[in-house]
């Protein structure tokens, strides 16, 4: 019987009606031990549900996937049923196949798909006891499912001891259990334990302060002891300690042979009955000392398994008993479990009974950590490494460890902890590659923490001294330093970078010297060399200095015929695309990476490849598209606790803003990212570009040009970002001051020659139209238009029709300004670019012409949210409901109900009828 918690009750069985409408959930009951979680489990669990029920255990903590194994387990039988690459996920998580390497999101993915799948004989409610000692693979793998539930009949309660170990739940709903309220403890006392005596009863109600367990333990031991008091601490003591402390006088009070074999219960995690007699011969201990914790209700025996009554039975029972003993239980378990199904279990019990340095032991929880990898349990492999290293002999193994320990942790988002890791492997080392490489952690640990300009700078120093001995390994660590570098705007370290990758000499064969090419012209593209400084040419690639673009076109066009498989070049192959004007290819390369990402179930990835993917679909002006890619990038950064990924993506949807006229969602977008400016220069230049965007659609022309002017003699400058001189142009022009509206000009022309890219060159003709006058500015507008018409951009096509027609009506040319005109206004109404249609529909009025017909309201597809969008476009590609699951990381119950949602939104009744549509 539970008393008191109506609230919570109340709230828990909501969320069970809803599963049995087909609106799943999740919800954390966190409180102190005792408090009363496990009871409200009870509680769900006897709602008619479908219960799946696992627990957390803390000597299985270390375990990769322990736990959502022992969740899963009786249904294996359904993982056919799941995407191919998700059930052997799955499969590999649990042992069940050999994998070389799983993406750990790859399984929470399939977790869901399972949960879909067995919520298909009716509504599910999946319950996690102690979920704070769930091992964090399991942890990852149940929250990404539980975090998208809800177009399943699926429900998933947590339960989570305060005070113990870390269990991060973000994005799902927590209720945190209080004490019980007066009246409620005094009824359960009552029902427990009516007959004490009154000071008694006072004493326990104030020692128990309201917790459950602690009045029911406090009440049994005064019943075993049968007498009316009981001498308490004058001060009270935490309620968790004061109900571990009543266990463990209950333990005390054991045989001490059985005190021994509960110690040895405690230290077991396989709760195999068979196992621990086994190992308790090996102490000269017996089955019969069970009987006396049986019959004091600590433990429970069944034919095959011994289990606890209580977690904090199990606690108190490890915790509270001598050092020796505890030494002796795990080596006795560690000689007992030697089949290979107890491999992992083996070297921690090894590692819990050895108190000094030994290369054995270290070297069985190195390949623990190998397995753990293999499965996709990274947390895992940072513990097994971080103990292998502790327990090494030899230092260079030891850094060794503590540099895969460190790697493994970043990994996982534990980025103190792989800090902590990489300096202290730098501090026991002088290997130079390992110093990189923690170097090279420590750095990207920055990146997320600090600036990118700081994580470049730590690259740069960590590489240094393994240019010539480590040729690989340095280009690797250089490219990401420029890449950040990059972001940062940070000019002076791109070029020490580029200078260092001059010197590497990588071998003859080596796929990473289009990588080197690439790297140096991104330099000599954004910084040029002056006469001062010295020449860049690496001693085996024959790279000679130039404007940068064709040595930047060796990596992507190396990158686009799959040479390069690095997912670093592979993001700055398409951002070096973009640099070139070559937009066509940057989608390429960018859409295929993604894919990749999606296909690898590499979900840590996929915002990374987002990013320019989106900006290479917003310079293309296919807006939806690009509107749909930032929106899924930052949902998943958001989701896997990408702060500063989810930060920087503010920028994309802010400009997309600018565009459609929607002030206070451009201006809600780029403000969190304008405050941290000085850590992300470039991006923060995107949005301010979309904030001068914005009032230059407003016709707010000097601030515009004031606020655009600050993007084209920005560190970002010789970037993408060049693409927003046609802009300042614009406004500097519209706003009378022509000196300055011509200022930036001569970059803008230079990028065009030497890129030579038909769109590159439309955007400057479009700017010297909008300088010149008479038949000069004729022929660039015209030249323009035709440039554009050989390229797919139809936003800055639209925008130069517009500024061409809007200058015929001045020259009252009127049927040709009509055709500009109208052609403009067609287009910015099909792009949803609000501001620039009113634009054209303000000329068209001018010249007589009002039109009413709006091409969106003619477009159902654009009723359609981002993520009904993509639904549909892979369901008209052909693919299943189970394969778009796959791609997208649902579960194939909510593609259902997005395409449910999406037809009506159509207009039409089935799915074929998808195809007719341009999605």
């Amino acid at each position: 019987m539970i008393f008191g918690r109506s609230a919570e009750r109340a709230r828990i069985d909501g969320l069970l009606a809803d599963a049995r409408r087909g609106a799943g959930g999740a919800l954390v009951i966190r409180g102190e031990a005792g408090i009363g979680k496990t009871a409200l489990l009870d509680h769900a669990a006897d709602a008619g549900l479908r219960v799946l029920r696992g627990v957390g255990i803390e000597s299985e903590v270390e375990v990769p996937f322990a736990g959502l194994h022992l969740l899963l387990h009786p249904y294996l039988d359904h993982l056919d049923a799941l995407p191919g690459p998700q059930g052997n996920a799955l499969r590999a998580a649990f042992g069940l196949v050999d994998s070389e390497t799983v993406e750990r999101f790859l399984i929470g993915a399939a977790t869901l798909s399972l949960l879909s799948e067995l919520a298909g004989d009716g509504p599910v409610l999946c319950l996690v006891d102690d979920a704070q000692w769930f091992d964090q693979a399991s942890a990852d793998a149940l929250l990404f499912a539980a975090r998208r539930l809800r177009q399943e009949p699926v429900a998933v309660l947590f339960a989570v001891r305060d005070g113990s170990a870390h269990f991060p739940a973000e994005g799902i709903d927590t209720v945190v259990l209080p004490a019980l309220d007066r009246d409620s403890a005094i009824a359960m006392l009552n029902e427990r334990a009516g007959g004490l005596a009154d000071p008694t009863r006072a004493r326990v109600l104030a020692e128990a302060r309201g917790n459950p367990l602690a009045i029911i333990e406090f009440t049994a031991a005064l019943t075993d002891r049968q007498h009316g008091g009981w001498s308490l601490p004058v001060e009270p003591l935490p309620v968790a300690k004061q109900v571990q402390d009543a266990f463990r006088a209950r333990i005390d009070e054991l045989p001490p042979p059985t005190r021994h074999l509960l110690l040895l219960a405690a230290a077991d995690d396989t709760a195999d009955l068979a196992v621990l007699l086994r190992a308790a011969e090996r102490l000269g201990l017996t089955a019969a000392d069970l009987e006396p914790a049986e019959n004091a209700h600590l433990l429970e025996l069944s034919a095959h398994t011994v289990t606890f009554r209580h977690p904090l039975i199990r606690a108190a029972a490890h915790q509270g008993a001598p050092r020796a003993l505890r030494l002796a239980a795990h080596q006795a378990l560690a000689d007992t479990l030697t089949g290979d199904q107890y491999a992992d279990r083996r070297a921690w019990h090894l590692a819990a009974a050895t108190t000094a340095p030994d290369e054995e032991v270290a070297n069985a929880l190195e390949q623990a950590a190998r397995r753990a990898g293999q499965r996709g349990g990274q947390a895992a492999v940072a513990n097994a490494l971080d103990r292998a290293a502790q327990l090494s002999t030899d230092p260079v193994l030891r850094a060794r460890r503590q540099v895969g320990a460190a790697r493994a942790a970043y990994d996982v988002s534990r980025l103190d902890r792989a800090a902590e890791l990489a300096a202290a492997a730098a501090d026991v080392t002088t290997d130079e590659s390992l110093l990189a490489e923690a170097a090279w952690i420590q750095a990207q640990v920055a990146y997320e923490r600090d600036t990118p300009a700081t994580a470049a700078a730590l690259m740069l120093a960590g590489t240094a001294p393994i240019v010539g001995s480590h040729p690989e390994q340095a280009v690797s660590i250089l490219t990401d330093a420029i890449g950040c570098a990059k972001d940062a705007g940070a000019h002076d370290l791109i070029h020490q970078a580029a200078h260092l990758l001059a010197t590497v000499s990588l071998p003859q064969n080596s796929p990473l010297h289009p990588v080197v090419t690439g790297m140096i012209g991104l330099n000599t593209h954004l910084t040029p060399t002056s006469s001062s400084s010295p020449t860049l040419s690496p001693s085996s690639s024959g790279i000679t200095p130039s404007s940068g673009i064709s040595d930047m076109r060796r990596l992507i066009s190396a990158t686009q015929q799959g040479q390069i498989t690095g997912l670093v070049e592979r993001v700055l192959a398409g951002y070096l695309a973009l640099i070139t004007a070559d937009d066509e290819t940057a989608l390429g390369i960018l859409t295929a990476l993604a894919a990749d990402a999606r296909r690898q179930g590499a979900l840590a990835w996929l915002p990374y490849a987002q990013e320019p993917l989106a900006i290479a679909q917003l310079l293309q002006g296919r807006f939806r598209d690009a509107g749909t890619t930032a929106a899924e990038a930052q949902a998943v950064s958001i989701d896997l606790g990408q702060e500063t990924q989810a930060l920087i993506m503010n920028a994309i949807p802010a400009w997309l803003a600018a565009v459609a006229d929607d002030e206070a969602t451009c201006r809600a977008h780029a403000e969190p990212i304008l405050r941290n400016e000085a850590k992300h220069p470039t991006n923060a230049a995107l949005a301010t570009w979309a904030l001068g965007l914005l009032v230059l659609g407003q016709g707010h022309f000097e601030v515009a040009t004031e606020i655009l002017d600050t993007v084209c003699t920005g560190p970002a400058r010789q970037d993408f970002l060049i693409r927003a001189i046609p802009d300042h142009v614009e406004a500097a022009v519209r706003s009378g001051n022509l000196p300055h509206a011509a200022h930036h000009l001569p970059a803008l022309d230079t990028w065009a020659d030497q890129t030579g890219q038909p769109h590159a060159a439309a955007l400057s003709h479009r700017c010297h139209a909008l300088l010149a006058t008479g038949p000069t500015a004729r022929h660039h507008y015209e030249t323009a238009l035709r440039l554009h018409h050989n390229t797919n951009h139809p936003y800055d096509q639209a925008r130069t029709a517009l500024l061409f027609g809007s200058w015929l009506r001045r020259q009252r040319h009127r049927t040709e300004a009509h055709t500009h005109l109208a052609n403009a206004l067609a287009d910015f109404e099909h792009l949803e670019a609000h501001a620039w249609a009113a634009r054209s529909r303000a000329e068209l009025a001018t010249l007589g012409t009002r039109p009413t017909a709006r091409i969106q309201a003619q477009d159902p597809a654009a009723r359609l949210t981002p993520q009904e969008l993509q639904v549909a476009r892979l369901a008209a590609d052909g693919l299943s409901n189970r394969d778009i699951a796959a791609q997208l990381f649902l579960s194939p119950r909510t593609v259902g109900h997005h395409l449910y949602r999406t037809y009506p939104k159509l207009g039409i009744t089935k799915r074929t009828e998808l195809t007719q549509f341009t999605l």
